[in-house]
């Protein structure tokens, strides 16, 4: 089959490599429909995930057909149409029972880490991909929910609503601050809503993200290219701070600016995946009483999402921007890595 294979920083390539199939009971082998680039994969190619070493398939994020099942899986058969998460759980660990199956302790030997997909073994940038634990990492596809709709279940939308909505503890009538407008800043955005955020401000240096934005369900848009920046949002809280930020890039100077505009008593969330230290001016912050989260994605609202996904209520078409047959994976991997030039939001990848 052909896959998208990293070959250390900077380097991937288009390859022929071996099919793969069940090894364990509970896989399944899904043939690869749809999928998509994640500012992750960026972060990988640039070298700030040295775990993801040279020869691994990328991608952790699809919709597929399943062609292979393990004797031990019960819910999925071949030929169902299902959507992969990022989070490959057992289900019956200590921490998938806890409720952090980002953590899963079964997971391929990797003791304590739920996204393998594209990071510790294969993913789903290929024509093919084996997925452990299917009964409880694939999730059926509603009919009437397109692969274009579905694919954003994987890993963007979960991630935005969890890292940023659930773990920043956003509450009716709050006034929430995300900065970054990319794909899971939109995520966090677009989710919002769901737990009553009264005003929504969308910052970033690009004015058509900005106005993507405010399709997406930001209420304020505010550059930051702008001198003024930190002020107009204050003015939007009548000088106190936002009661949650939302860190959505993966920089030090977005970090900064999270805690920056936060309220005392508020909530720093970090969502964006950094790849170097990030200074933490506790001697300013203490006094704040100020709670900063952060973390991996568990994928547990998958399902919930799916289903307002099924009955329209989120934004998900607005989110794909840039169209890939599956050979053209390269093409796509330089449209999205050129965002500022090509304004690519999410690059779906098709059969």
């Amino acid at each position: 089959m052909k896959a998208l294979v990293y070959h250390g920083p900077g380097r991937r390539s288009w390859d022929d490599v071996p099919d793969p199939h069940v090894i364990n009971p509970s896989d399944a082998v899904v043939r690869i429909d749809t999928t998509t680039i994640c500012g992750t994969d960026l972060h990988i190619l640039k070298g700030d995930v040295a775990a993801v070493t040279e020869g691994r398939i990328l991608g952790h994020e699809g919709v597929g057909t399943i062609v292979e099942v393990g004797p031990a899986v019960r819910n999925h058969a071949v030929g169902d149409r299902v959507i992969i998460s990022c989070i490959s759980s057992c289900g019956v660990c200590s921490y998938c029972r806890s409720g952090n199956p980002s953590h899963c302790l079964a997971d391929e030997g990797t003791s304590g880490i739920g996204w393998i997909l594209g990071h510790l073994i294969d993913g789903t940038q290929a024509e093919l991909v084996r997925i452990p634990f299917a009964d409880t990492s694939l999730y059926a596809v509603p009919a009437g929910v397109r692969d274009e709709a579905a694919v954003l279940l994987s890993d963007i939308l979960p991630t935005g609503f969890e890292m940023g909505v659930q773990y920043g503890q956003v509450k009716p009538g709050d006034t929430v601050a995300v900065v970054g407008a990319g794909p899971v800043g939109l995520a966090v955005m677009a989710t919002a809503g769901l737990y009553g955020a009264a005003q929504v401000v969308a910052i970033d240096l690009d004015e058509n993200r900005i106005a993507k934005a405010r399709t997406m369900g930001a209420t304020h848009g505010v550059c930051s290219k702008d001198a003024d920046w930190k002020e107009q949002v204050l003015a939007l809280t009548d000088g106190y701070g936002v009661d949650v930020a939302i860190e959505a890039v993966g920089i030090p100077a977005t970090f900064r600016m999270c805690t920056d505009l936060v309220r005392p008593g508020g909530h720093v969330a970090n969502v964006g995946v950094h790849g170097r230290a990030v200074e933490l001016p506790l001697q300013d912050l203490w006094i704040k009483n100020i709670t900063i989260s952060m973390g991996l994605v568990n994928t547990d609202t998958l399902g919930m999402l799916l289903k307002l996904v099924a009955q329209n209520k989120l934004p998900v078409d607005a989110f794909v921007t840039h169209r890939f047959g599956l050979d053209d994976v390269m093409g796509a991997y330089d449209t999205f890595g050129d965002a500022a030039t090509s304004k690519a939001l999410k690059v779906v990848i098709s059969r």
